[in-house]
């Protein structure tokens, strides 16, 4: 379909919170996600939401086998997620950087739930109920936060611990 521009923070468009999908399987909802999932591969995120192109609507995308952005993470099944809703399975939070393709050139570490439930549909109204942890869970709980209108920065407690990666990791090549 089309790799589409992300908006940046800074976007008022970022801050809505997203309308849920009311009509699975549908020829816009699929060009949707086929248009995120373009978008995703080009810039090799590890997921997207919706708002971050523009489209205020409760659709998520995430998943890769291995990803340079995040080159210690284990493998997250690629997932589209509609009308997510995460319950935590424990008030075990970890704090851990987290980059977004909406802030480039910036990392923060934020706190998340190490593991949670997520439930919702896929593009063609299949109930997903999945139990995860690790940097799944982070990757759910952050593509989750765009549907609410919340950037990563948001969520960040020390901003000692927030700055532009050629800074934090000089040793590293992280893109965002």
């Amino acid at each position: 379909m089309a790799i589409k521009q992300v908006l940046k923070m800074g976007d008022p468009l970022l801050l809505e919170v997203a309308n849920p999908i009311e009509r699975f399987n549908t020829p816009e909802l699929n060009a949707l996600i086929q248009d995120m999932k373009d978008t995703m591969a080009a810039l090799d995120g590890a997921g997207l939401a919706a708002p971050q192109i523009g489209v205020g609507q409760q659709v998520v995308i995430f998943g890769f086998k291995e990803n340079q952005r995040y080159p210690d993470a284990n493998e997250v099944p690629f997932t589209v997620l509609i009308n997510p809703q995460l319950t935590p399975l424990s008030d075990e939070m970890e704090e851990d950087w987290e980059g977004c393709l909406s802030v480039p050139g910036l990392r923060g570490k934020v706190p998340r739930y190490t593991s949670l439930r997520y439930q919702g549909f896929d593009q063609h109204g299949n109930t997903i109920d999945r139990q995860v942890d690790g940097f799944h869970a982070r990757v759910v709980q952050h593509e989750c936060d765009h549907l609410q209108g919340i950037l990563y920065p948001m969520r960040v407690r020390d901003f000692r611990s927030f700055g532009y990666t050629e800074v934090l990791f000089p040793a590293c090549v992280l893109e965002d």
